[in-house]
């Protein structure tokens, strides 16, 4: 074999190897983006990162200074564990956290001067019982009456009974400084980073803004203008109207588009294309530039029209990379009581897509049912949406149900922990029911229910339970289904 065809030959190898790699790499590294998307999940890798080098810092500052008791530590992590694991919650305060810790190291040096002056020096290794008891009893009755009732405060009250060679005070003293510090980094996280995670870490948020839509079937205006007020709520949004034809209905294989990139008001500020030469590609023009016009006068959205040609699953997907679309709205279809295998090969695809069901209501949705099951990736994007489509002015319900009370309050702390980051009037609802039953006998009261597309479930577990949008038929409001993309 020739040496250049060798060379060549592995040179080739190693391209595919280093484009396998990447492709590795970059599904890893979306699965980490969506894991991370899971509020528990972040917490828990705060709890697992974070603390330890806080600890590793006092740590490196109590062995360059002699002064400070090991003593420290214990109460510091177990409290510094109470703050970020649960940045919301009830003992979640920088304030009450130094406070406690500081409190119940005085209520430990109380106890320990009242029973030194009373029993007199009980050595450095024994405590006497009626100081710790003190020290319980007086960290217990000063925290309840300061309102900073923590768990903390009580280890520090005992631990100051045992400082060992340094002296109580001092060991006070340094309490103070540390709880200091760790609150002053909890602060920080939480107002920087925590509190604006959706603007680093949920995809939606920052992205969605270009909405293709597939203009089939008899809803496909009514979709539209669905995704036009999607992609209304953010200032780069625009929508894309498809309509894909057979290779037999056009003699030009390629997409021909009009439209504008920039802001677009009138029909006027549009150039229609060259025609094509085909009776049925110049009509769906024709059409698509109808709707557009519509949507352009109502909304203000910028609209972009694009005829394709071929077989319309991959057509779709091609317009949607060439349009730099983000987001795919398409008609809800059925074909024999099941999703069409349109829709279902958008579902599971590259793109976010969801699958709209009309009822012929009015173009606004002002009261909006977003059903979730778990935390994650898809429930922050469905309740982005949910907030773009009601505005100011309306109202957005986040809602799960349950089969047994035990299971309400992790329920509650789970729909806390989504909508907290959202923007808009959110109420959150658990419901002991079942989700068919709940969306029955309650769709009346709102203009549209968004629920996911069960895309995480295995196919056995779809097949054993098909998912909600297939077992709900009749509605009395509009359903938006949503896919997460690959």
């Amino acid at each position: 074999m020739d040496i250049r065809h060798l060379v060549a030959r592995v040179a080739a190898r190693a391209s595919e190897l280093r484009a396998r790699i990447r492709r590795v790499e970059r599904r890893e590294a979306v699965a980490f983006s969506r894991w991370i998307e899971n509020t528990n999940n972040l917490l828990h890798l705060t709890v697992l990162l974070l603390i330890p080098l806080l600890i590793g810092v006092v740590t490196f500052v109590s062995n360059a200074v002699s002064t400070l008791s090991f003593l420290l530590f214990p109460p510091l992590a177990s409290g510094s564990y109470t703050l970020f694991s649960d940045p919301e919650g009830q003992y979640a305060s920088p304030v009450k956290f130094v406070l406690a810790l500081t409190v119940g190291a005085l209520c430990g040096l109380v106890a320990f001067g009242f029973t030194t002056l009373v029993y007199g020096p009980a050595g450095t290794t024994i405590v006497h019982p009626s100081s710790a008891a003190l020290a319980i009893f007086l960290a217990g009755g000063a925290t309840w009456a300061l309102d900073i009732e923590a768990p903390s405060a009580f280890s520090t009250a005992l631990l100051t009974l045992v400082t060992g060679d340094v002296n109580p005070e001092e060991y006070v003293v340094s309490i103070f400084f540390a709880s200091v510090v760790i609150a002053t980094v909890f602060t920080v996280w939480r107002e920087e980073f925590y509190e604006r995670r959706a603007e680093y870490l949920y995809g939606t948020v920052k992205g969605d803004d270009h909405v293709l839509v597939p203009m089939r079937g008899e809803t496909a205006d009514r979709t539209a203008f669905f995704a036009a007020r999607l992609a209304a709520a953010h200032e780069a949004g625009k929508v894309v109207l498809l309509d894909v034809l057979s290779p037999d209905e056009t003699v030009d294989t390629g997409e021909r588009r009009s439209g504008t990139d920039g802001d677009t008001d009138t029909e006027a500020d549009v150039v229609p294309p060259e025609s094509t030469g085909s009776p049925a590609a110049d009509a769906a023009v024709d059409r698509l530039e109808a709707c557009a016009h519509d949507i352009r006068t109502k909304l203000g959205v910028p609209v972009e029209v694009v005829v394709a040609s071929g077989d319309p699953l991959p057509a779709t997907v091609e317009a949607a990379g060439n349009t730099n679309s983000d987001l795919v709205v398409t008609p809800y279809e059925e074909d024999r009581g099941l999703l069409s295998d349109y829709v279902r090969g958008l579902f599971g695809g590259e793109y976010d897509t969801v699958a709209f069901r009309s009822t012929g209501g009015p173009y606004r949705w002002r009261r909006i049912l977003v059903l979730v099951s778990r935390p994650g990736d898809a429930a922050h994007a469905m309740i982005d949406f949910a907030t773009r489509l009601a505005g100011k002015t309306g109202s957005v319900s986040v809602t799960t149900c349950i089969s047994t009370e035990v299971e309400r309050r992790p329920a509650e702390a789970k729909l806390a922990n989504l909508v907290e980051t959202a923007e808009g009037n959110i109420e959150t609802r658990v419901a002991r029911s079942e989700v068919t039953k709940f969306i029955a006998s309650n769709t009346a009261t709102y203009d549209l229910v968004v629920l996911g597309s069960s895309g995480e479930r295995s196919a056995a577990s779809r097949f054993i339970s098909p998912p909600t949008f297939e077992r709900i038929r009749e509605t009395d409001c509009d359903v938006a289904v949503f896919d997460r993309g690959n």
